[in-house]
């Protein structure tokens, strides 16, 4: 007598469930950053500290050393920034843009990792989408607020 497909299927995910608990050190987290008119997708595993970027190491990518520091502040924080591999993707806006979009997206992945580090990402102010972005041309005006000359004479 044939089983029903239903039991073999629910043993074949109760099976995965308990690989997937077991297997922690080769999973790996997923965080979608947004920043200006940037997005990143950031993937994280655990590893020696290798950051590419839309397949580039993160320094080649970047070219500001100063953009490298504000995407690496979320690992700091979790004092973790040799124990991660970071993978990631970024789509839109400029140099900037993406560097803040990186640091939001590794900031999620790393509490999808561990709901722990909520607390701490929040209070850096990591987790918070920064809403600034640029305001839009308005018809009768030169930019968003900048009237055209008044010539008087």
């Amino acid at each position: 007598m044939r089983r029903s497909a239903r039991s073999r299927t629910s043993r074949l995910t109760r099976a995965r469930e308990r690989d997937r608990k077991e297997v922690f050190v080769a999973q790996e987290f997923y965080g979608t950053g947004r920043r200006k008119n940037a997005t990143a997708k950031v993937w994280i595993s655990t590893g020696e500290g290798q950051f590419v970027v839309n397949g580039e190491p993160l320094a080649d990518y970047l070219k500001r050393p100063t953009l490298e520091l504000v995407v690496k502040t979320p690992l700091e924080i979790v004092s973790g920034a040799g124990s991660f591999n970071v993978r990631a993707q970024c789509i839109g806006g400029g140099i900037a843009g993406q560097a803040g979009a990186l640091r939001h997206g590794i900031a999620r992945a790393l509490v999808a990792m561990d709901a722990e580090l909520r607390s701490p990402m929040r209070r850096a102010g990591l987790l918070t989408r920064d809403p600034r972005a640029k305001e839009r041309k308005k018809y009768g005006r030169k930019r968003a607020r900048r009237g055209f000359q008044f010539k008087k004479r």
